[in-house]
């Protein structure tokens, strides 16, 4: 998924005056890169958690051929629909509203946001919770960090992940996808840090967890300019909001007309 770190955000993560570590395009020069960026993230606020998990970070050659091999989303919206399966995660939805309805209920009443958005992003992004991803999250940041094409977006998320694991909100061989996106909605660590909530009031964020996830989902899109209790069918300020989730038209198609669907 893209999701797009605010520019201000950025900044505050990492101090421009601290941005100095050499990017590459290969491997060779990565482990040089982590021995700077070290010194660039300790500036930047990251404690030791943090920073003992940024030793053991390796540069990962999956992550970049995802990266290299990105095509973009080009099908129709109907071939959309049926490639990711959308019928499967109507069903799964409507089940879930249905086993959990007293949380959908409460986390729309705090954020305004309905269970079927939630719910269709849930489905869409893990599988409903069945594939988090199968790389390790910190190292697929600090690849795409030290990435001479990607470094100047990835640098802040990277940032985060670390202070992420100073928290102890994220675990350093925690697994997700191939730009680091975590947990149940797939979210970058730099959102993480400005979206996320405490769904079970634990204490923490965790988004390997299904409360949290639903909760720092909803608050995205809740900071983002949703409006309560207004439609989000294409055209409507709400969908302006979904466009803030994925850059693909179609994908942003595909989650209105999921979440119509499981909540209809």
């Amino acid at each position: 998924m893209t999701r797009r770190l605010p520019a201000l955000i950025v900044a505050c993560l990492l101090p421009v005056a601290a941005m100095a570590a050499p990017c590459g395009n290969t491997a060779q020069g990565f482990e040089a890169w982590k021995a700077a960026f070290a010194r660039e993230a300790q500036a930047a606020g990251v404690g030791q958690r943090g920073l003992n998990a940024l030793t053991g970070v390796s540069y990962s050659n999956g992550t970049i051929a995802a990266d290299r091999n990105q095509k973009g989303v080009k099908y129709s919206l109907n071939d959309f629909l049926r490639i990711r399966g959308v019928d499967a995660i109507v069903a799964g939805g409507r089940k879930r509203k249905a086993a959990n309805r007293a949380f959908y209920d409460v986390v729309e009443r705090i954020y305004g946001v309905p269970a079927g958005i939630l719910l269709a992003i849930h489905g869409m992004e893990s599988g409903f919770g069945s594939g988090f991803g199968k790389y390790n999250v910190l190292s697929s940041n600090a690849t795409v960090a030290y990435d001479c094409r990607r470094s100047e977006f990835f640098t802040g998320h990277l940032v985060a992940a670390l202070k992420l694991v100073d928290r102890g909100w994220l675990d350093p061989n925690a697994r997700g996808a191939a730009h680091g996106e975590i947990g149940h909605t797939q979210f970058l660590a730099g959102n993480v840090l400005a979206y996320g909530a405490d769904g079970d009031g634990d204490g923490r964020v965790d988004l390997y967890g299904l409360s949290d996830a639903m909760a720092s989902t909803a608050n995205f899109f809740r900071q983002k300019g949703w409006q309560p209790g207004q439609p989000y069918a294409e055209g409507t300020r709400n969908f302006a909001v979904i466009r803030e989730w994925n850059a693909a038209k179609v994908y942003q198609q595909a989650i209105a007309i999921a979440a119509a669907r499981i909540d209809g």
